[in-house]
Order: structure tokens, then sequence, then C-alpha cells
């Protein structure tokens, strides 16, 4: 009996997943824990594995489908089991079988094998442009068609189309003059004219070709959107912004950095000195670390500081979380925020990871931005920004020249607080309280 890929619980809070891309197709042979298809959640997007050894005989799920945690996604034949050996191609009937809407494609003269996985979306987005996918080249796995081929021909076509506008369409029948290394393609019934996708709304114009293109929000996505907009909806959000002067964690970081990257296995830049700044500051005014239940008219002091880190991944923002962070060291804070950030980064995280935070840090000036103002991660009170550390000359009080102007390294940090609980004066007294800590001198590795 074939054994049923399932989608497994991926974590506490998650209750479903969409099928990003099938990494193998109908046919495949696969290892045992072998990765077969990406799946994102409204948490982390990951690679499901293969429970045996075998054969892909069905795939169940299409990609851009979104099914409940335990659904069936495909069925594997495992080895041994007869149904693995190789036949000469799928009957027709058995091709409905391996994925709804016709997404495994039939042979056909100068096509691909019986068998390769073409999704929904492709086919419906080819069908309206008239293009015979037997005709198309395919840049995915296996030779796969994917959404980018299609538009790919598209964009020709309108490039045809301009440089010779005098010129008829071929008649049904006739042979096209392929291009270098291709079979002759005989047209078929001429096509509507090319056109882009129906807008999603009355309000959205449809976009002429060559002006752009449009592309599926990817689930994480849609999750940020939804997020960002209710955040702002929920609360009142004010970001308040000081400069600090960062000299002395520069000259620290700088006596030290070569021999703690050796020592500890990571880089140590100056984000754990802002989080630890950071995170003495939440317990000396704790209104920066605590939510309000507007419901119960209650608010919620925490006792410990669950410290979110923004993570930019090539999929979108995450925030995983440190947990009980105010009790670790620069040493303990710059390992675990380049754990989690590579884990992140590599969809290594768990969803429970990403979940539990009471206070967030996110550090914008990473990519040369020089502040920011964030928004907040409900249903916390407050975020911190960190902008970009740059040379800047400023006038300083010196014990013995008295004002000066000297060279000196500056850094901004926006705060975005949730004015329904905390005050500007809140605000203020606590940033001014992290500036001082950090212009203070050594902070403890």
């Amino acid at each position: 009996m074939p054994t049923v890929i399932n989608l497994p619980a991926l974590g506490e809070s998650v209750s479903e997943g969409t099928v990003v891309r099938w990494l193998k197709a109908v046919g495949d042979t696969v290892a045992f824990e072998e990765p077969l298809l990406e799946v994102a959640t409204d948490k982390v997007d990951t690679e499901i594995p293969s429970p045996v050894a075998g054969r892909i005989v069905e795939i169940t799920v299409g990609e851009d489908q979104t099914v409940p945690v335990g659904a069936q996604l495909g069925l594997i034949a495992a080895e041994g089991d007869g149904s693995t050996e190789a036949s000469p191609g799928p009957a027709p009937e058995a091709l409905s079988a391996v994925a709804p809407e016709g997404d495994v494609k039939s042979a056909a003269a100068g096509g691909r094998p019986v068998g390769t996985f073409v999704t929904p979306l492709v086919r419906r987005l080819a069908a309206e442009h008239g293009i015979d996918l037997d005709t198309v080249e395919g840049t995915g796995m296996n030779g796969r068609v994917r959404k980018q081929d299609v538009l790919d021909v598209v964009a020709r076509r309108q490039v045809d189309h301009r440089h010779r506008p005098d010129q008829a369409s071929p008649t049904p029948g006739a042979v096209i003059a392929p291009a270098s290394g291709r079979s002759p393609v005989v047209a078929a019934e001429a096509p509507e004219p090319p056109r882009l996708p129906a807008p999603v709304s009355p309000e959205t114009p449809e976009l002429a070709l060559g002006e752009g293109r449009r592309e599926r929000l990817t689930p994480r996505r849609k999750v940020i959107a939804a997020r960002m907009v209710e955040s702002l909806q929920t609360s009142a959000q004010l970001t308040s912004v000081v400069e600090v002067d960062v000299t002395s964690i520069y000259r620290q970081r700088e006596a030290v950095k070569e021999r703690f990257a050796a020592q500890h296995g990571a880089g140590l830049s100056y984000l754990p000195f802002f989080a630890k700044a950071a995170l003495e500051g939440l317990r000396e005014y704790p209104i920066l670390n605590a939510s309000i239940d507007m419901a119960a008219g209650e608010v919620i002091y925490h006792g410990h500081e669950h410290l979110a880190i923004a993570v930019d991944t090539p999929g979108g923002l995450l925030t995983p979380v440190i947990r009980n962070a105010g009790d670790l060291t620069v040493t303990g804070l710059a390992r675990n925020i380049a754990d989690l950030a590579d884990r992140a980064r590599t969809n290594r995280i768990s969803p429970d990871e990403l979940s539990g935070g009471t206070f967030t840090l996110t550090n914008t000036g990473s990519r040369g931005s020089l502040f920011d103002t964030p928004i907040i991660n409900q249903p916390q009170a407050a975020i911190l920004g960190t902008g970009a550390v740059v040379k800047r000359v400023t006038v300083i009080d010196d014990p013995e020249l008295g004002e000066t102007i000297a060279v000196r390294r500056m850094v901004y940090l926006a705060l975005s607080y949730d004015h329904r609980l905390v005050d500007g004066a809140d605000a203020a007294r606590y940033l001014t309280w992290v500036a001082a800590r950090l212009e203070g001198g050594s902070i403890q590795l």
C-alpha cells in the first residue's frame, strides 16, 4: 500500500499550510527524509521530508493550495512495493488522478514526458494567453514550466508584435519557423490578443504588457501585511527618537571582536550591546515591557523579558524570540541572535520560537537606514529600532578642553510605543536611560 504524505503539525499555533512548490514530480524516486515540497504557514516556510524511500505515485495538493494540518498531500509507493515498478507512462485516466485541474501535463510532440507537473496557476495563465505549454521551455526542476516561463513567452510575443506590426498572425495549421535548436511548431487556432490576468479589483487598473507584471502574494507576505495593518488599527502609535554617542561601545567592540569571533563562533556587532541596554531599561521602566487588555481594563506587566528580534529573510520579516533575554550577558545575546537569525533565514526556525515576545528590537541600521518608525508587534507596548552607526563631527565637552569638535560614532534609537498605555514622557525617560547606559562606558561582555 502506498504511504500517505501528510501535512505534519508545525507548531502549537499552526492549523494550516499552503503548498509553495513541489521539489519532486510524480514518478520521481526519493530517499527517506529527502525534501519533497515546501510549505508556508503564518509562521514559517518549511520543507516536508519523505516519510519513506520509494517513488511518488500521486500529488494530491497542488501549488498555492491551502490545507489543514493532517491533510493528505500525496502518495509514495515504498521500496519493495510492486507499484513502484516503472511503466511506459500513466494512462490518460491516471493523469486526472495525479492532481486536480489537469495539473499533470500530457505528452505531445516536442513536449516533456508524461507526468511533468504543472501547477493550476501556470495552466490557467497559459490558457488565458493562448500558449501551448508543450512549446514552452521550462526552467524549473526536471524541465517543469514555471509561471515566469509563461510570462517570458508573453513578453517575447509583445516584442515581436511591436517589431513586426505589419505582419499578419500565422494561419492556423501553418508551420512557424523555430528558434535555434527548437522543433518547428504548428500554429494553433489564433488566440485572443495577449493580456495579463484580470485585475484583482475594479480599482486596480490592468497593466499593459511591457509596463510591469503581477505576482501572487506569498502566504508569509499576506500574514505580514495583515498584521501590520491590524497593529496600526489596534493601538495609537507614536515614535520618539534620540541620538546616542556610542564611541565607547565602538572602542570596546574593536578591542575584542576578533577574539570574540574565534572563541564563540559568532560575530560581535553593535546589536547585542543595544539589546543589553534596552533590556536593562525595561526593568527600570516596566511600562515598556507590558501589554494592555482594553476589554478587562487592565495592564499586564510581564515578569520576564522575552526579546523578539526582527530578522530580514528572503521570504520576508520574521521575529524569533529569545526567552528570558534579560538574564543574558552581551555574549549570550550575541550567540542567541546569531543562532536565531541563521535558522530563520534558512527555514530551520520552529513556529513556537516565533511567538511569546514581550518587547521587540529591530536593527534597521543593518541595511544603512539612519532611523525608522517601526510598527509595534502586537500585543506588545513598544518596539525599539536601532539605526546605522555612523561617524559624525560633533561638539563634545572635554574635561580639559571644554567644548571641542571631535569625530564620534553616533546612532539614532527610535522607539515606537502604544500611546494608549505609554505616555510620551515615559518613552523619553526610557530612551534617555538607554542612551546614558550606552554612552556611559563599558558594558560587561
